[in-house]
C-alpha cells in the first residue's frame, strides 16, 4: 500500500512540475519576435502607452508569470535556488559541452558576462547526465577560458521544471523575477543584448 502511494506522489509532482513548465511557454508564446525571441505579453505597446500610468504598469505585472524556483549545484557541489540571485536581472542559459550550437553561442554570453557582470546575473546551467559529465563540462569550460558563473543540473531539477528539450535555450528574467523572454536555439550578440535591454531598460 506504501509503494502504490509513493508511486501515485510521483505522478502527482511530475504532473505539477510539468503544468508549470507549461504555462511558463504559453505566456512567453503569446508574442513570437522574427529575432526568435518568445515575448511575454505585447511589450512595444504596453510600454508607451503605460509608460507614466501606475495602474497600467500594474496591471501589466499582473499578466507576468513568475520564473519557477529550481535547485543546481555549483562547482563545488553546494546547493544553489534560482531565487537566490533575484533583485538583479537574470539571463539564465541551459547548455551542454557536445552541443555545437551552445559551444558557437558562448563567447558573445562570455563577452557581456565580461561586460555586465556586476549589473547581471549569468546563470550557466549545465544539462548534467546521460552524455554530459561533472570531468566534461568542467574540462570544457577550462579549456575555453569562460569565467561566467556555471552550475550543474544533476539531479534534472532545472530542465524538468523549465521544461527544456532543446539545446541550448535562454531565459530573461527581470529584477522581480518574472520571465520576460526566451529563446531555443543558438542565439547571435544581437538577439542577447536586445534581451538584456528588456530586463534592465523595461519593456
Amino acid at each position: 500500500m506504501s509503494k502504490r502511494k509513493n508511486i501515485i506522489i510521483l505522478v502527482l509532482v511530475f504532473v505539477l512540475l510539468i503544468g508549470g513548465a507549461s504555462v511558463l511557454y504559453t505566456q512567453l508564446s503569446k508574442d513570437d519576435a522574427p529575432d526568435g525571441l518568445l515575448i511575454q505579453g505585447d511589450q512595444e505597446n504596453n510600454d508607451h502607452e503605460n509608460q507614466n500610468d501606475k495602474s497600467g504598469t500594474d496591471d501589466t505585472k499582473r499578466q507576468l508569470t513568475k520564473a519557477p524556483d529550481f535547485t543546481v549545484y555549483d562547482g563545488s557541489g553546494n546547493k544553489v535556488n534560482l531565487s537566490d540571485y533575484v533583485g538583479k536581472p537574470i539571463v539564465l542559459n541551459f547548455w551542454a559541452s557536445w552541443c555545437g550550437p551552445c559551444q558557437s553561442e558562448m563567447p558573445d554570453f562570455h563577452e557581456k558576462y565580461l561586460d555586465l557582470g556586476d549589473e547581471i546575473h549569468f546563470l550557466m546551467v549545465n544539462m548534467t547526465g546521460g552524455r554530459e559529465t561533472l570531468s566534461s563540462a568542467k574540462a570544457f569550460i577550462s579549456e575555453k577560458g569562460y569565467t561566467f558563473p556555471v552550475f550543474y543540473d544533476t539531479d534534472s531539477d532545472a530542465a524538468m521544471t523549465y521544461g527544456v528539450y532543446s539545446l541550448p535555450t535562454t531565459y530573461f528574467i527581470d529584477a522581480e523575477g518574472y520571465a520576460i523572454a526566451q529563446a531555443t536555439g543558438a542565439i547571435d550578440a544581437d538577439t542577447l543584448q536586445r534581451g538584456i535591454d528588456m530586463i534592465t531598460q523595461g519593456r
